[in-house]
């Protein structure tokens, strides 16, 4: 049975119906032909994520996740998933949306990320937010309020 983690680092955050989101979650790794062992989602501050940013990534900038895979490319994914919830909460209100619903955008995000998806390029960010827009289609309605 895939192991799906929800963490604080430094900040307290508690998500929602976890047990939904977990289902959601490995349901997108099943559609995408991918199994996971192992996701830990650990929330945490600006200052926490830009830390990480620059000790492991060398980029001297904030951001709202950082993912750290492990597994090898044909093995069940294993990872670790860091989240500003600071972050998520602005571009919640710079984009009119509901944290909850931001917090669901980044979670499958980073899950497309750990599926092999991309973002770098003006085509991979279309195709990135196509499959965001669809697997945010799938999420069970309970999990679309508290």
């Amino acid at each position: 049975m895939p192991s799906i983690q929800f963490l604080n680092e430094d900040i307290k955050y508690n998500i929602p119906k976890k047990k939904l989101l977990k289902s959601w979650i490995i349901d997108t790794a099943k559609k995408e032909g991918q199994n996971i062992e192992s996701i830990t989602f650990i929330f945490t501050s600006d200052n926490f994520l830009y830390d990480l940013n620059i000790e492991y990534l060398d980029h001297n900038t904030l951001t709202d996740i950082i993912t750290f895979q492990y597994n090898n490319i044909d093995s069940p994914i294993q990872s670790d998933v860091f989240i500003s919830i600071e972050r998520l909460k602005e571009n919640a209100k710079l984009y009119k949306q509901k944290l909850l619903d931001e917090v669901h955008r980044i979670i499958i995000h980073g899950t497309l990320h750990l599926l092999g998806y991309k973002d770098k390029s003006k085509t991979e960010k279309e195709e990135m937010t196509s499959k965001e827009d669809y697997y945010l289609s799938l999420r069970p309605k309970e999990l679309l309020s508290y």
